[in-house]
């Protein structure tokens, strides 16, 4: 028992790192959009949802298969997976609603990991009624962020690897979750730009900003020891 908790409490440690990373990468560049600014966005974009979250489930589903140690593998490439086709979403509901130029990586993260790590996200954009406050972060801001999400996912995918083991039962789940995961996203989407969005730009020191990176840095590598 202390052997398997120490495996797992191993293997969040070391995950969480490379899931911030693989975050990072995902929120640092919009994804091009070919919709169109609609008069009535909300009927496109719940349109847009739905596909996206069957896409979602079929490649969820697909990526879990494996049965045994193998499954462990394809968590990560899941993951990226799912967050290509959320980007994606995000960014065709914002030229939905004509704010496309409103979209960066605080309102990607927003978007993408709202329901799954409220807490983590709240210093980035809060919400006001119809009225969200977006706070644009620094670079070490926004990795501190995503390695707070990171985190709390990996925590997540240690019982959804084990699942993996009952290659079907972990087919049906995974699938399940990740149309539900990504119809969140599109809710939360939704909610964002259909309402008023105002942009605080603080500037912060540049000796500030290189020392939250190596904090920032060091968290990490402690973490993933």
């Amino acid at each position: 028992m202390p052997a398997t908790h120490f495996s797992k409490r191993s293997f969040r440690f070391r995950a969480g790192p490379r899931i911030a990373e693989a975050i990072l990468d995902y929120v640092g560049q919009t994804p091009v959009s070919s919709e169109a600014r609609r008069q009535r966005p909300e009927i496109r974009a719940r349109a847009l949802a739905q596909t996206a979250a069957r896409q979602a489930a079929v490649t969820a589903g697909t990526l879990t298969l494996p049965p045994g140690p193998l499954g462990w593998l394809t968590l990560l490439p899941e993951l990226r997976s799912l967050w290509k086709l959320q980007t994606q979403l995000v960014a065709d509901i914002a030229a939905c609603y004509g704010k496309t130029a409103e979209l960066s990586r605080e309102e990607m993260l927003y978007c993408l990991f709202r329901h799954t790590d409220a807490q983590a996200v709240r210093d980035l954009v809060a919400q006001i009624g119809r009225r969200f406050v977006v706070q644009r972060a620094s670079r070490p801001q926004v990795q501190s962020v995503a390695l707070k999400i990171g985190m709390h996912i990996s925590q997540r995918l240690i019982g959804k690897g084990i699942a993996r083991w009952v290659p079907v039962v972990g087919a049906l789940g995974a699938g399940a979750y990740a149309y539900y995961d990504t119809s969140q996203v599109a809710l939360t989407t939704i909610d964002l730009f259909a309402g008023v969005i105002d942009v605080e730009e603080v500037e912060i020191p540049a000796d500030n900003e290189r020392e939250a990176a190596v904090n920032t840095a060091q968290a990490a590598q402690r973490q993933a020891r």
